[in-house]
């Protein structure tokens, strides 16, 4: 069983998450998950926010939720089922965002994770214990157990937390620049180094590129990592025929100067025999044309179907993945 690293975030690294895990059942041909010691997904931290005195990690809970079966998949995000009588009336108070909804049982994931903070565990010991609770068939780990929360600097020279100008502005306020305060200072969590330098594959998964694989490549030690690894590092496009697949992905590259392309993107994390990151990239069949470009810049590229309607799909894709990295 190959090991396996993921750089993830949002629904996008969730949908791959699955897959990956489908891929690596169908090779073990075993139908209980794969195990866990062969999966490691590194998850972003960086859209992590203080809210009604909770503690919310919202891609860590995606990824949790998603690979425990209990994921809401019309919203995209919490949990299937979910009712939302705590947050009305938290509204009624006048607390919390009335435009940020947490339902019922999410909000019993944030006040258990919240209690055990304050307890004195790190967010990667939380996370360990509250993956005990499903057969995730993956570890998750945390890109830091520092606090780096991101902020979004606007062009009228104001500043807000990222998931206020993600969820209530819907990223329609102008973004000059995405600041992780204490980033700088920050290290990898326990484990993060360790599994990028055993792995034989790292997948970075078709997430938003500046905001959810971004902040995981800003932690000091990880870009090294990824750069020194013997491991192929492989990334997925998470734009298809030049359009994102969810989320508003292309503002967040048009404020960073990046071209909304699968060819754009390949280039900005560049080849790592140019001192970038990628062996490899996946991209769409929509995006053929744009194959000799990428090889150009001393990335292999595979044309595959990108697009991930249910597990199936999703695997076939991580198969794909897989078989780009010769594994």
């Amino acid at each position: 069983m190959p090991r396996v690293v993921v750089l993830a975030g949002g629904v996008g690294g969730s949908r791959f998450a699955l897959g990956v895990r489908e891929a690596l059942r169908r090779r073990a041909d075993a139908a209980a998950p794969a195990p866990a010691a062969s999966f490691t997904i590194i998850v972003n931290t960086g859209d992590d926010l203080w809210l009604s005195g909770v503690r919310l990690q919202p891609d860590v809970d995606s990824l949790l939720y998603a690979l425990a079966g209990v994921n809401d998949t019309e919203r995209g995000w919490g949990r299937a089922g979910d009712t939302e009588r705590v947050n009305h009336e938290l509204q009624e108070w006048g607390a919390g965002w009335p435009w940020f909804t947490l339902g019922d049982l999410d909000l019993g994931t944030h006040l258990a994770r919240t209690g055990w903070l304050r307890e004195g565990r790190t967010p990667t010991q939380v996370i360990e214990r509250m993956s005990r609770r499903w057969p995730l068939g993956a570890r998750l780990l945390p890109m830091t157990d520092a606090e780096v929360d991101t902020q979004v600097a606007l062009r009228d020279g104001t500043s807000m937390h990222f998931q206020e100008w993600w969820t209530r502005y819907r990223a329609t306020r102008e973004s000059i620049r995405f600041d992780a305060p204490g980033i700088d200072a920050s290290r990898p969590a326990p484990g993060v180094l360790e599994a990028i330098a055993e792995a034989d594959v790292v997948l970075i998964a078709p997430s938003n590129p500046v905001v959810s694989i971004g902040p995981i490549l800003a932690v000091p030690g990880i870009r090294e990592a990824l750069r020194a690894t013997a491991a192929v590092v492989v990334g997925v496009s998470p734009i298809i025929g030049g359009r994102v697949v969810r989320g508003m992905a292309d503002v967040c590259l048009r404020a960073i100067g990046v071209e909304t392309s699968a060819s754009a993107v390949a280039a900005h994390y560049g080849a790592r025999s140019a001192d970038g990151l990628l062996d490899a990239w996946l991209i769409g069949e929509e995006d053929a044309a744009s194959a000799a470009g990428v090889s150009a810049l001393g990335i292999r590229t595979a044309v595959v179907p990108l697009w991930m309607n249910d597990v199936s799909s999703s695997a076939a894709l991580a198969e794909a993945a897989l078989a780009t990295a010769d594994l």
